[in-house]
This record gives structure tokens, C-alpha cells and sequence, in this order.
């Protein structure tokens, strides 16, 4: 396990790398003036030599390969820069958001994998039964469904219709102080909105793996020595029917770290979002580079994990292979 890590690690570098030096390319060339973005208003009566000593000030009057340069040597110390867009230290903007997005994902991913699995393992159970025609058109249906349409009804019914939870927002309106009751409240709809929209991958996978170890010799072995359905179904099929979902657990980071921006975004979260689009669109080089490596070390993380599961869960795959 601690090879694997490390070579993971080590090959993370060199991805990494090429990441941040694809922000900064991709930062220069957009058509978004970071100068005039930070001074905002007072941009439209400055003269040029104003604004030229403000990029100057900045640091975006140089080549993007020689800004990423320092921000790479900078960060390797500790020092990720400073957020022109945020007027804070990168590190503080990220501090500050950072737990509350990974609280959201967190809730969610955990909600999808066990409702995906319970809703994949009933649909396995009986094949081309109503049950089963019901939870895979639904998971079909939810697949195709765009994330902030699924979050804009959401509002719609839970917050305007039926008035039973908030809108958005971490914390009730006109309230100084954050508590665990009212951050529950406010975390129902946004994480079960992301949850929906990560459970049909979970709920497929699971009902396709445990229907297929339901047709496994061993299985059919297990029946004919008179063990329960329960014991042959939860004891059996479930645990070779799991291992393709592990797999899919790293290729869900992506979507689901993009689904969380959507989430955030509608609901006001006070996650990353809202610095992701800030620092995007006022082209914020140390801000943007830093986000998109920690989401970039996410991804990587999550492969990991899920090479790291399967291997320890089948007998048959060996760590040192991998």
C-alpha cells in the first residue's frame, strides 16, 4: 500500500505541474482584463499610465511563464500568493471555504453510495420486475437531468411550495451566529440535490454487479445448501457485487467536485464556488492556480482510494501490480 502511495505521489507531480502552467497559458489568453477587474469602478476614469502602474503593482505586466514561475517557487515554501480579487492571502480564502465545500461533498457522496446501493441491490433482487423497471428508468432519468435544474426544482418545491427548507445560505437570515442546527437545515437541500445527481451511477453500477454474482456459480452454491435469501443476497452477491462500484468512486470525484460548483452556486453555499468564478472571471492567477490544483489533487486522490479499496477487497488483485 505505501509503494503504491508513493508512486502515485510521484507521478502526481509531473500532472500537477503541467495543471498550473495550463491555468496560467489559458488565464493569459483570456480576454478578461485582471487589472481593470480589481480596480472595478475606478477603472472607467483612470488614465493608462494609472492602470499600467497598477498591473505593474500586481505582477501582471510580466509573461505568464515567469508569473507561474514565481508562483510555483512560492508555493513549494508555503506561500500560494495573495488573492487580488479577495484583497486576502490565497491560503486564508481557501481556509475559510474549504471546509464547508468538503462538509457538502462529504454528506452528499456518502448519501448517493448508500441509497445507490440499497435502490441497486432492491432492483437486483428481481430482474425485469416492476420494482426493478421503476429504479432504473428513474436512475435513466436523473442521469440525463443537468444538476442546477434539478437544484432550481428543488427550490422551487421544498423552499417556495412547501416552505418546510431554506433556499440557501449557511445561516438564517439576520442571524450572527452559525449553529449546527441551522447549518443541518441548510445543508439538506444542496447536499441532497448533488446526491441525486451522483445516485444513478451508484444505483446502476450496484444493481448490474449484484445481478450478475446472483448468476455466479458460488451464489447458486449458497441457495442449494438451503441458506436464506437474505444471508445468500447480503453475504454473497452484495460483496462481489460491490467491487465495480469501488472503481467508480474515483471516477466520480470529477463530477462531483463540478456538480458541488454548480450546488454552491445556486444555493449561495459558502464553499469554493463563489472564489471559483470570482477568480475565473477577474482572472486572479494565484487564487485560480491554487483552486485548480487543489480540485486537480482531489481527482488524484480519488483514483487512489479506489485502487487502494479494490485491492484491499479482492483477494485477487495485488497491490504491488497496480
Amino acid at each position: 500500500m505505501a509503494r503504491l502511495t508513493g508512486r502515485r505521489a510521484l507521478s502526481a507531480v509531473p500532472v500537477l505541474l503541467v495543471v498550473t502552467f495550463g491555468v496560467f497559458a489559458v488565464a493569459a489568453a483570456s480576454p478578461f482584463d485582471p487589472v481593470k477587474a480589481y480596480a472595478g469602478t475606478a477603472a472607467l476614469g483612470a488614465d493608462r499610465q494609472t492602470l499600467d502602474r497598477l498591473g505593474e503593482n500586481l505582477g501582471v505586466d510580466q509573461p505568464f511563464a515567469a508569473r507561474w514561475w514565481h508562483w510555483l517557487t512560492s508555493a513549494l515554501t508555503g506561500d500560494l500568493g495573495h488573492s487580488s480579487i479577495m484583497r486576502q492571502p490565497v491560503t486564508q480564502v481557501i481556509g475559510e471555504r474549504l471546509v464547508w465545500s468538503a462538509l457538502l461533498c462529504a454528506v452528499a457522496f456518502a448519501a448517493a453510495v448508500l441509497l445507490g446501493t440499497a435502490l441497486g441491490v432492491l432492483a437486483a433482487r428481481r430482474p425485469g420486475s416492476l420494482v426493478d423497471r421503476t429504479v432504473t428508468s428513474l436512475a435513466y432519468t436523473l442521469e440525463a437531468a443537468p444538476v442546477f435544474w434539478i437544484a432550481l426544482l428543488a427550490i422551487w418545491l421544498f423552499a417556495l411550495q412547501w416552505d418546510v427548507l431554506p433556499a440557501g445560505g449557511l445561516t438564517d437570515t439576520g442571524s450572527e451566529q452559525v449553529t449546527p442546527g441551522q447549518v443541518t437545515s441548510h445543508l439538506v437541500l444542496p447536499a441532497g440535490v448533488l446526491a441525486v445527481s451522483q445516485l444513478p451511477w451508484f444505483t446502476l453500477y450496484v444493481r448490474q454487479g449484484v445481478g450478475d454474482a446472483l448468476a455466479e456459480d458460488p451464489v447458486r452454491g449458497a441457495r442449494a445448501r438451503g441458506l436464506s435469501e437474505r444471508t445468500v443476497l447480503l453475504g454473497h452477491a452484495l460483496r462481489s457485487g460491490l467491487l465495480p462500484v469501488l472503481t467508480l468512486i474515483g471516477s466520480r470525484v470529477p463530477e462531483l467536485i463540478t456538480g458541488a460548483l454548480l450546488v454552491e452556486s445556486v444555493f449561495s453555499w459558502p464553499g469554493i464556488a463563489a472564489a471559483t468564478v470570482e477568480a475565473a472571471t477577474a482572472v486572479d492567477f494565484p487564487l485560480l492556480a491554487a483552486l485548480t490544483t487543489l480540485a486537480t489533487a482531489a481527482v488524484l486522490a480519488g483514483n487512489l482510494l479506489a485502487d487502494l479499496l479494490y485491492g484491499l477487497s479482492d483477494p485477487r488483485v495485488k497491490l504491488s501490480d497496480m
